[in-house]
């Protein structure tokens, strides 16, 4: 484990120049920044902008590096985001690019053991493997992708291959919220920004811990707070979190039934007759759970079922606590934000339930308004600019298209330049399935870049194993997923490279290379590159255009071609820069407009969509759907959901009914079980683990149970219990009121311990509609050890 080198001298140095900057207006933002920053050299320190390397609020950083080292990370006060402030990950994103265990060279296994072989040897192996079972070959990626990665796998995959055996770890985490904004509005992707969380009245929680996930976002509330403004927050959770602590009200239900207590609250504006009648005549249709279009009085007849005796009998939550929701809803002139992340996604009906808070949001009126939004949170940095809008999924093409439409594949081949009828119409395994049809022998060959599904995948004794199936590995530690690789790639990780990521609030963010990888380690673009390159010289037809054409071939600014799949070459040109103004052609249909890469390198990121005024500057769109905030809404049009299937301007509120999960605790199984992360680590922690401060503030995985459960149970602080499900068992040491407190008959364990992996418990039933898997319910028991 590495840390980050400053001294106090050049610490405060630095602070001073920060703070006079800080009274400066600076026109245009990094540039004026930048100069002076790197104008002075006195301690031979550099600074330069990038987005964290972490979770999806994408947070400005100033990264300083000295003698090819970074050796310091800063939050960047230029930065809207964050305005300067990071979270524990984020101050110690440089230190995570030095565990001593970095990968620094391919490795080949041989004779059951991986061992050191060159670039060639990986590259030759990996390409002859693919082009022998080209459609059984799959791609796994994740949200870490950089957008030029992520469009450089769907073209290799879905260009190259023909085939659409594709999905990220996107799928594992915001699936839901993809599919519960496209059912509702017809577009992917939230109205709103973080700006709403400056000026909204109540911000309501929907089983996200947003204090510990989101820490950036959540001090926006906790400045309001102590400067005296008046906001409240209500958590709706399962479990008492550091969410919980800083709550006005803390409503605690069973887990599954917030689908109750949605339909609740729409039930009682009904009633009351306090929904917004004239923007529900104007910009809504009703919906059955079958698509079938249903009057206004089908609905109300269909929230019968959801009378406030039926609602908190079966959640939990009190009346007075439901009416408190529905008072909120009903007051016109009352902000709310609704937040969510896996507590709505990774579920069972998780489309079902996004689509039940819209319905509260828009019988009440509360969208596209400064201060009323419902905002589904991003775990990942890239998981909406790559995986939801570049597209890295079985189902999908770049821009929000969809491989079953034949318009969006002549689209995109159009736009390729290949040949007509090349892209698949048949979608791909997701997630789940992918995994599956690996350990079945149906999937012979994967490619799994950036993540760690050896550790992520639910119910692992059943979803990750292999016997014969050729497995390639690009990552920069080892993990649970190297372990089986059958071929290692050693990857630049961060500022190793040039990256561009999409944040959760459709802002887009360029950071360019600042230091070498260790070793031999090289760009996941180059590596695509490379592989599809050799294809082509072995005569592979994919990797050809229509013109006979190396498929993945880009130019510099004179129109020569670049041969970036040689590494001398790729290093030397900015290879992003090419492929992201190719992948600009794909935004400008559903109304996802980006800007050329220079407006990304001169700020500090753009939220889109993002067009040209007449004065020709780029204006980013703070509101979607919003007249004279987006400029895709007509004059005079208010709110209109102009990407509405229909083409009537509307959104859809559905009659979503209550599904029971589909394991529930039993007199075998008593206990729920619900996973997640913590604040010191990121998923899998094959990252912070390997920082020291984040390692010994949080060193390993625990099961935190309720006290009174563990009273009844006779189990005391620090025992350890053997967690077990129908599917497999760990043993964990119990905490007992610790940063959470579960309700009673459930218990909580975090998943980013690679040496106590509970995804071996874990259940990999999934939504019908998104098919994200649940990670937060299923059924264990517990034994003393």
């Amino acid at each position: 484990m590495a840390e980050q080198t400053m001294t106090r001298r050049e610490f405060l140095k630095f602070s001073a120049k920060m703070a006079a900057l800080a009274t400066l207006t600076v026109n245009g933002g990094f540039s004026a920044m930048a100069y002076a920053l790197e104008d002075d050299d006195s301690v031979g320190l550099k600074w330069h902008k990038a987005p964290c390397r972490f979770c999806g609020t994408g947070c400005g950083t100033l990264v300083g590096v000295r003698g090819g080292r970074v050796v310091a990370v800063q939050g960047d006060r230029f930065a809207p985001v964050n305005k300067g402030l990071l979270c524990a990950k984020g101050y110690h994103a440089g230190a995570a690019l030095y565990g001593e265990d970095r990968l620094k060279h391919p490795m080949i296994r041989r004779g059951g053991k991986l061992q050191q072989a060159t670039w060639e040897e990986a590259i030759d192996l990996i390409a002859t493997k693919i082009m022998a079972d080209p459609g059984k070959f799959a791609i796994y990626g994740s949200g870490q992708w950089t957008i030029p990665e992520g469009y450089t796998a769907m073209k290799f995959l879905k260009g190259g291959l023909k085939s659409n055996e594709i999905d990220p770890n996107a799928r594992l985490c915001m699936a839901s919220a993809v599919t519960g904004f496209i059912t509702t509005f017809g577009v992917d992707e939230p109205s709103g920004c973080y700006d709403d969380l400056d000026v909204c009245d109540t911000v309501i929680c929907w089983g996200n811990n947003w204090a510990e996930m989101h820490p950036i976002l959540y001090s926006r509330f906790i400045d309001r707070k102590q400067k005296g403004d008046k906001i409240q927050m209500i958590d709706l959770a399962t479990r008492q979190t550091r969410t919980t602590l800083a709550a006005d009200h803390y409503l605690e239900f069973q887990p599954q039934t917030d689908m109750m207590i949605a339909n609740g609250i729409c039930h009682l504006l009904i009633k009351r007759g306090s929904y917004d009648k004239k923007f529900v005549e104007s910009r809504v249709r009703f919906k059955a759970d079958d698509k079938q279009t249903i009057t206004f009085d089908q609905y109300v007849n269909f929230l019968e079922a959801y009378d406030p005796a039926t609602v908190t009998k079966m959640s939990g939550i009190s009346l007075k606590q439901l009416d408190l929701l529905a008072d909120i809803f009903s007051d016109p002139n009352h902000k709310v934000v609704s937040l969510w992340c896996m507590g709505m996604n990774q579920h069972t009906r998780g489309t079902a339930i996004n689509n039940l808070v819209y319905n509260v949001h828009l019988l009440s009126g509360k969208i596209g308004k400064p201060g009323s939004t419902p905002f589904s949170l991003t775990g990942q940095p890239a998981a909406c600019g790559t995986c939801r809008e570049v597209g890295t999924l079985a189902h999908a093409l770049p821009g929000g298209r969809h491989v079953k439409n034949a318009e969006d594949r002549e689209d995109a081949e159009r736009i390729w330049n290949l040949k007509p009828g090349t892209i698949n119409s048949k979608p791909g395994h997701h997630t789940v399935a992918m995994f599956k049809a690996f350990v079945a022998g149906e999937l012979t060959g994967m490619w799994v870049q950036v993540t760690n599904p050896g550790q992520s995948i639910p119910n692992l004794n059943a979803n990750f194993k292999k016997k014969n199936q050729f497995l390639v590995v690009s990552d920069v530690y080892p993990t649970a997923t190297t372990q089986l690789a059958d071929v290692v790639l050693p990857s630049a990780m961060w500022v190793e490279k040039n990256g561009i990521y999409g944040n959760s609030e459709r802002r887009t963010h360029q950071w360019f290379k600042m230091i070498d990888p260790p070793g031999e380690a090289r760009d996941d673009v180059w590596q695509m590159f490379a592989v599809a390159h050799r294809m082509f010289e072995n005569g592979f037809d994919g990797m050809k255009d229509k013109d006979g054409k190396f498929i993945l071939s880009v130019k510099d600014e004179k129109g020569q071609e670049i041969e970036a799949w040689k590494w001398d070459n790729f290093k030397s040109h900015n290879i992003d820069k090419p492929l992201f103004e190719e992948y600009r052609q794909f935004t400008t249909k559903k109304h996802k407009d980006l800007a050329p890469y220079d407006e990304y390198v001169r700020t500090r990121g753009l939220r889109w969509p993002v067009v040209q005024d007449k004065n020709g500057v780029w204006q980013e769109t703070r509101i979607r759907f919003a007249e004279g905030e987006d400029p895709y809404v007509p004059r005079g049009e208010g709110i209109a959901f102009y990407m509405d299937k229909e083409k009537d301007n509307r959104a859809n509120i559905w009659a979503r009914p209550y599904e029971a999960p589909p394991e529930v605790p039993d007199k075998e199984f008593p206990f729920w079980l619900c996973t997640g992360r913590v604040l010191e680590h990121w998923h899998t922690g094959s990252m912070t683990r390997r920082v020291k401060q984040l390692h010994n503030a949080n060193p390993y995985a625990y099961v935190e149970l309720n006290p009174e459960d563990a009273q009844s149970l006779g189990i005391q602080d620090k025992e350890k219990v053997r967690i077990t499900s129908r599917r497999g068992s760990i043993e964990l040491p119990v905490l007992l009121n610790g940063r959470s407190i579960p309700q009673k008959g459930s218990i909580f364990v975090p998943f980013f311990d690679e040496s106590k992996l509970i995804n071996l418990v874990t259940l990999d039933a999934y939504c019908p509609i998104s098919k994200e898997p649940d990670y937060k319910k299923c059924a264990v028991k517990l034994e003393r050890v």
